[in-house]
């Protein structure tokens, strides 16, 4: 499978997360010492800088926080063929927030409160990629 787009850099913190994907599932972070959740993954807990964790699920649901219509891509010459396209602020349960492509919905239709849920795309037999599509569509 060919996919010639910029793919995330996977380090000792994301790694967990991008597996999850792959297996079609949504995890997060939580702090084992004051169970906070947190996303994107990091080494230390910003609420208690613990470094302990675990890997919880999130929901597969969530709503548009904020999101933008990209109609100018760069580069053209990578992305110029998806535009236009909607990139979102997502919220999820358990309270954590993720950047995200809305697909399956024309960009303009995006809005504020929207009810969406993940879209795995597998982009590669490595990598899938958690989208957001309408819940009503």
């Amino acid at each position: 499978m060919t996919y010639n787009k910029p793919t995330p850099a996977l380090d000792p913190d994301s790694t967990k997360f991008w597996e999850s994907c792959r297996a079609h599932q949504l995890q997060v972070q939580q702090c084992s010492n004051c169970n906070r959740k947190r996303f994107p993954a990091k080494t230390h807990c910003a609420n208690c800088q613990s470094t302990d964790h675990d890997w919880v699920e999130a929901s597969n649901t969530g709503h548009v926080y904020s999101w933008i219509v990209v109609r100018h891509p760069i580069p053209k010459s990578v992305f110029g063929d998806d535009v236009p396209y909607a990139v979102a602020l997502i919220d999820l349960e358990p309270g954590v927030r993720m950047v995200s492509r809305i697909v399956d919905c024309d960009p303009d239709d995006v809005a504020a409160n929207m009810q969406v849920q993940v879209k795995f795309d597998d982009v590669t037999d490595e990598l899938t990629l958690p989208n957001f599509k309408p819940i009503d569509r």
